[in-house]
């Protein structure tokens, strides 16, 4: 059974950092790219950053460039998303996403199917 298992979510001030995990199971884990993705309240799903299944290379949203760092523990098949100097727009449900090809946009997440996780609430608040 597939399952991506996200965690590490909660409420913290402006300015603060959380590190997000996704845990995943059923499946090869190294043979998979991996994505974090968001939807802030009221609006649509947006890519936030991905991470190469092969050399681990990694690309961002321009909002979060800088600030987020995406990274990927084969051994622990677990992808986490390492978020500092926070705002109050990062304010979302986290949700990590998962296929075999890069997703690097969110028209990639729209087009192609990936393994979902449930997520995990951020909230960014003073």
């Amino acid at each position: 059974q597939v399952q991506l298992v996200e965690s590490g979510g909660g409420l913290v001030q402006p300015g603060g950092s959380l590190r997000l995990s996704c845990v995943a199971s059923g499946f090869a884990f190294s043979a998979y790219a991996y994505t974090w993705a968001r939807q802030a309240p009221g609006k649509g799903l947006e890519w936030v950053a991905s991470i190469s299944r092969s050399n681990g290379n990694t690309y961002y949203a321009n909002s979060v460039r800088g600030r987020f760092t995406i990274s990927r523990d084969n051994e622990k098949n677990t992808v986490y998303l390492q978020m500092t100097g926070l705002k109050s727009e990062d304010t979302a449900v986290y949700t990590c996403a998962a296929r075999q090809g890069l997703t690097a946009s969110t028209d990639d997440l729209r087009h192609f199917d990936h393994y979902w996780g449930r997520g995990t609430q951020v909230t960014v608040s003073s």
